[in-house]
């Protein structure tokens, strides 16, 4: 069985708050600037608040001036109306110098945290087995690093910050109306736990249409690349509608998952709106009431309903937050999800000296199944010689392309043992013996750059005239030069600029200037013309000289010249020998071998 990394691996994300607080952890990571923010926030907040109070004096000195005046004992003081004004605007400047700064820290913040989630992802990639991506749909991952880490950033921005807003403005604005009136501050008082129950009632039922509609985006993203990477299949067979159909089944539930998460949490706006305007009319009923009687003054009346306004901004600017938290959470669980699937270990054991091997392969009795109910191999055994081209020949489902499987490690054996030079394979670091090895498979894969670039992907220390070189034994160097640019030609992004055959002469050359002992070939001359599938397999000959090689061969004719043709039925080998051995033998090899040649005459 595969070793895997599993110690001080964090718990999964698999609810609201459990999302949340690891996403804490990740922003905990740039304390300093949190801090800053934290600091920043408050004392704009409360530099903020002072506002109404001081504007409540200004009203005061007024209407106490008009009084006099009215009475002709004195006037307005206009002086001191005036300083009080002036200070109401240094604390809204001041207050808006740090709202500033915090917003650009914060930013600053949630870009970095968004960037190392990504670069983390893109590196767990590269540690994850080869059955994770054999069950997962490529889009369905492409979602989770792009649009699940898009969301968690753009949520983080506006709602930290947002949320301290809010939570300092409530304990801000809560001391300062007890400091007016106790009476009227008690009773503002009573819409917050009424709102808190209004909030966590529509959180219980809205989370799980969020969680749905992330999972849905991912499913719909997955069906969007299948289409455009399928787009050739689908035109050629008039499968259109068909796909149409998928695809707008897939639409129609994303719709329905987020008009659900919409209108739920969208419920608690103006649930939120009518209890705090309840609160503010009892607010002004009351402070009419003190007013005559005596126990305010009119700027206190004037201050606290402004304050009451406030008071209500923050409680419905949270019940957002959460909303958009929501969102934040479900997104977050799908990427800490992925960062938590378990890892392939790919430096536990011993460094393969790729220079020093012979290439001499072993499997000694392995057997292998992916699901314990279906086994695969059941007792496969044979030695291959250093040097040595092996073949391996049988129906669809035989278990060919599982024995490459294995002996790249892409899985690891459930009993027996693969041999390389006399040592287990499992002895050894995955990440050094997967080194001793390169494939030239029958899909190829080039990405989208120069073919210089592509073809020294197989060393990547290599100068220009070993690229030159490879691409030579490969028979391709010829056409490159008669491409505009030559080696510095442009691939695009689905590498169609180039025919088929000339992608697999490239991918032949990167394995030549890989230069491993050991190739592992799936053969590819059956899409490409006569005189292609000549180049590629007089390439493919070179490449194999003097290294061990295992070719998967569909077409017989390619292979008589192989030092060992292993028939595979069922997982285990049925006829081994050369071909002129197992044509002699007249059994399965001699019959496919026969059927083939009649197919062909």
């Amino acid at each position: 069985m595969s070793q895997t990394n599993t110690k001080n691996r964090p718990p999964q994300a698999k609810h609201f708050s459990a999302s949340l607080f690891r996403l804490v952890k990740e922003i905990a990571t740039h304390k300093w600037g949190m801090i800053f923010v934290l600091f920043a926030t408050v004392l704009s907040t409360v530099l903020t608040i002072f506002g109404p109070a001081q504007l409540g004096k200004a009203t005061t000195l007024i209407f106490e001036g008009v009084g006099l005046m009215i009475q002709g004992k004195g006037h307005i003081d206009f002086p001191a109306v005036g300083r009080v004004l002036l200070s109401v605007l240094a604390l809204y400047i001041v207050a808006g110098i740090f709202s500033a700064s915090q917003g650009y820290v914060m930013i600053t913040i949630t870009e970095s945290v968004t960037y190392d989630l990504r670069k983390r992802m893109v590196e767990k990639m590269n540690r994850l087995p080869m059955a994770y991506f054999e069950g997962q749909a490529v889009g369905e991952i492409l979602s989770r690093i792009v649009n699940d880490v898009d969301t968690l950033g753009l949520t983080l921005s506006q709602s930290a910050s947002q949320m301290l807003t809010a939570v300092t403005t409530l304990v801000g604005i809560g001391v300062i109306m007890f400091t007016i009136n106790v009476k009227m501050a008690l009773l503002v008082l009573l819409i917050v736990p009424l709102s808190s129950l209004i909030i966590r009632v529509i959180l219980r039922y809205s989370q799980k249409f969020f969680r749905g509609q992330q999972v849905t985006l991912g499913r719909l993203s997955g069906q969007v690349e299948e289409v455009y990477a399928g787009q050739r299949i689908v035109k050629a067979f008039n499968q259109e509608t068909r796909m149409q159909r998928a695809f707008a089944d897939k639409n129609r539930d994303l719709r329905d998952q987020s008009m659900k998460a919409m209108f739920v949490s969208g419920v608690m706006f103006p649930i939120m709106r009518f209890v705090s305007s309840l609160g503010y009319v009892a607010v002004v009923i009351t402070g009419a009431y003190l007013t005559i009687q005596g126990q305010m003054t009119v700027g206190n009346i004037q201050a606290f309903t402004q304050y009451v306004n406030r008071f209500t901004q923050p409680i419905t600017q949270l019940a957002q937050i959460f909303n958009l938290m929501q969102s934040m959470a479900a997104a977050s669980e799908r990427v800490f999800d992925f960062l938590d699937e378990v890892e392939e270990d790919q430096t536990s054991g011993d460094d393969l000296k790729v220079t020093d091997l012979a290439g001499h392969v072993e499997f000694d009795h392995i057997s292998f199944a992916y699901t314990s109910d279906q086994p695969i191999i059941r007792d496969f055994s044979t030695q291959i010689q250093p040097g040595q081209k092996v073949a391996l020949v049988g129906p669809t489902g035989a278990g060919k392309s599982t024995i490459v499987k294995l002996l790249m490690r892409f899985y690891d054996v459930n009993s027996g043992s693969i041999r390389m030079d006399g040592v287990a394979s499992q002895n050894y670091s995955r990440q050094s013996y997967q080194q001793a090895m390169a494939m030239v498979l029958q899909d190829t894969w080039l990405f989208q750059g120069s073919i210089l670039e592509n073809i020294r992907y197989g060393r990547l220390n290599a100068s220009d005239e070993e690229v030159f070189a490879a691409a030579k034994s490969a028979r391709v160097h010829h056409f490159i030069k008669s491409l505009p640019g030559g080696y510095h030609f442009q691939l695009n992004e689905t590498t169609d600029n180039i025919s088929q055959g000339q992608k697999q002469l490239l991918t032949i050359a990167r394995a030549i200037l890989a230069n491993r002992p050991v190739l592992i070939l799936d053969e590819a001359t059956s899409s490409v013309d006569t005189r292609t599938e000549l180049l590629i397999q007089a390439a493919m000959d070179d490449l194999m000289k003097g290294r061990t090689s295992f070719v998967i061969a569909h077409r017989l004719s390619t292979i008589k010249d192989a030092d060992l043709i292993l028939y595979m039925e069922d997982g285990d080998i049925v006829e081994q020998g050369n071909h002129q051995d197992l044509m002699a033998l007249n059994g399965r090899y001699a019959s496919l071998y026969a059927s083939q040649f009649e197919s062909v005459s």
